[in-house]
């Protein structure tokens, strides 16, 4: 008969008390080791499956041009052509982007594929891209640990991306913001030009557009610089003798950065160029030996009130220690936690970080990657390209189509005489296409008329373009039209559309910052899209005064000329110190050729 004590098992009655013999004692010694060893491999496996991804990734949508896939193994000759067609629709809804998960079931388990199942998959899929006039780049591979079996298997993660046809690559646009002196220019001029700055700010002297800016190293207008990546992810700025002609033939994707001034001197420039160019993402420079200082909180905010996308790049790492770039980035993801901002940081410190910033940050409004980097060194430079590379557009095919059907509306940013060539407007085309030939009208004037012109020659980030759609920058040669006739802020639209125009407007406002109290006779400069023109307050419904953080409906009157708006617009408002935001709610029309409103 076996001893229940010495095997093991304790009476109920010595359970909770403990057993007083030796036995008993080496006994529960042993059980207690036992399950301790069992404790630690759970754990381990636990601690295992914390370095995989998630299990699930959010089940696939039908829109959008993310497709997931579970293996593209030797396909028949009929399921081959409908792939390629779904690939083709991917493309369209990213506008010659898609990215592929291969190894992922369609409600977002992560499976993983067999190295050999991989390679296959990654082979169909090259052929697809190859059919429809594609590349594929590889972004990342990624083990997934079931411990189901010993075979290692992966989930890949593809960038598809079209190779461009005429002209039609994907164009996306970045404003440059931060403080003066933070590095903005100099970041741009080492990105584009592909060489790394001396420390004494060789790499933005191109940038520059006036003999004062190379003189102070300060910039004071608004200049465009572009980056272009290829079919397969790669820069094309940086061959030799690359103009931007050969730049945009050669691009699949483009970044059109916006640089902006950082000087306050200069705020009413940036603000146009914020509200006036619609850029698609705003990227904030901080310097990591000043950190937040001077107008890098009024820039942030502007970027927040417009609702654009920001990310933050933190420069001149080279100058400091790591615990002052850490107490930089400290500083920051404080500045984004507060309940004004609401952000989420995310600090971007590998490859692998960049991709998910890129997909996580156009997905997410609240998401804002943060990047450490030299201009002077090189260091993370790529981190920032990669994250560049991979970006998506904000709007998908099917509201880019809408716009695209709409009348022709071009807005003018910027007027020049060139020689042999004659008046030519730079601005972006809101809506429509507009084509070499055209016959537009353009407005309004100071009595509220439009006048009837023809675009010449298109010109689209310094090559000839036939066809502007939609979205776009661009210049329009306007051949011997009289200059003096043209302002900023006038539109260039389809003569069917009748346009409306407007001395006077009510917006929906929220008053940020005033130091007194803000009510009916204020004048204030009111930026509406390309439109910058002192407004006063004509009343206030429902209230006498506003003060700091209230809202209100008020009508504004411009007090110089009528100008032409759009219902729902983004408006911004500032005098001073007095700052405040909203959007256009009713014009109330002004008859074309009725006299330009009297001034105070």
């Amino acid at each position: 008969m076996v001893d229940l004590t010495e095997s093991g098992a304790v009476s109920p009655g010595h359970g909770r008390h403990g057993q007083s013999s030796g036995s008993c004692k080496k006994t529960s010694k042993k059980s207690r080791t036992r399950r301790s060893k069992r404790g630690r491999r759970r754990r381990s496996k636990k601690n295992r499956n914390n370095k995989t991804p998630p299990p699930y990734l959010p089940p696939e949508a039908e829109e959008g041009n993310i497709e997931y896939k579970l293996k593209l193994v030797n396909p028949t000759q009929y399921r081959f052509e409908h792939l390629a067609t779904q690939l083709k629709w991917r493309l369209q809804e990213g506008r010659g982007e898609a990215v592929y998960q291969i190894g992922v079931e369609d409600n977002g388990l992560l499976v993983g594929l067999t190295e050999s199942d991989m390679k296959a998959s990654l082979k169909t899929l090259k052929r697809m891209a190859e059919k429809v006039g594609a590349d594929i780049t590889l972004l990342r591979e990624r083990e997934v640990d079931y411990d189901l079996d010993r075979n290692t298997r992966k989930i890949a993660e593809v960038l598809v991306r079209k190779v461009p046809d005429d002209q039609q690559f994907l164009d996306l646009r970045v404003a440059v913001l931060g403080n003066v002196d933070s590095g903005k220019s100099t970041l741009l001029g080492v990105l584009t030009q592909g060489e790394l700055d001396n420390g004494r700010g060789r790499a933005r002297l191109n940038l520059f557009r006036h003999l004062h800016e190379i003189q102070t190293g300060r910039t004071s207008s608004i200049s465009f610089e572009i980056l272009g990546f290829n079919s397969k992810g790669e820069v094309v700025n940086y061959s030799e003798s690359r103009t931007a002609e050969e730049i945009c033939e050669s691009s699949s994707k483009m970044i059109t950065f916006i640089d902006l001034a950082g000087h306050h001197k200069y705020l009413k420039t940036t603000i146009f160029g914020l509200t006036s160019y619609c850029p698609d993402f705003a990227m904030l420079v901080v310097s990591a030996n000043t950190g937040i200082a001077g107008t890098t909180r009024e820039h942030l905010g502007l970027a927040m009130a417009l609702k654009v996308p920001i990310f933050i790049v933190v420069s001149k790492v080279d100058l400091c220690s790591r615990g002052t770039v850490e107490r930089t980035v400290r500083q920051l993801e404080r500045v984004l936690k507060q309940p004004g901002c609401n952000k989420v940081p995310m600090v971007v410190s590998n490859p692998d970080d960049a991709v998910t910033a890129a997909q996580q940050f156009a997905q997410s409004a609240c998401i804002t990657p943060i990047f450490t980097l030299s201009s002077v060194s090189g260091e993370s430079l790529d981190l920032l390209k990669v994250f560049l590379n991979i970006l998506p557009p904000l709007s998908n095919s099917k509201e880019q189509e809408e716009l695209m059907q709409q009348l022709t509306e071009f807005q003018v940013d910027e007027i020049y005489s060139v020689p042999d060539v004659g008046t030519v407007v730079g601005g972006t085309l809101y809506s429509g296409v507009c084509r070499e030939g055209e016959r537009l009208v353009v407005g309004p004037t100071d009595e509220g008329r439009f006048l009837r012109l023809k675009v010449g020659s298109i010109q689209r980030n310094r090559s000839a373009c036939r066809v502007l759609r939609a979205g776009q920058a661009a210049t329009l040669a306007l051949g011997n039209f009289d200059r003096s006739l043209l302002r900023k802020g006038m539109v260039m639209v389809s003569p069917k559309m009748n346009p409306t125009i407007c001395c006077q407007f009510e917006a929906a406002i929220v008053l940020l910052f005033h130091a007194k109290t803000f009510r009916r006779g204020s004048q204030v400069t009111v930026h509406v899209g390309n439109v910058r023109q002192t407004a006063t307050v004509e009343c206030l419904h429902g209230k006498d005064e506003l003060r700091t953080g209230e809202r209100a409906v008020v009508r504004f009157r411009f007090i110089k000329h009528p100008e032409y708006l759009r219902l729902g617009a983004k408006l911004l408002f500032r005098e001073g110190v007095t700052k405040g935001i909203g959007h256009v709610t009713r014009l109330l029309a002004a008859t074309a050729g009725s006299a330009a409103p009297r001034g105070r």
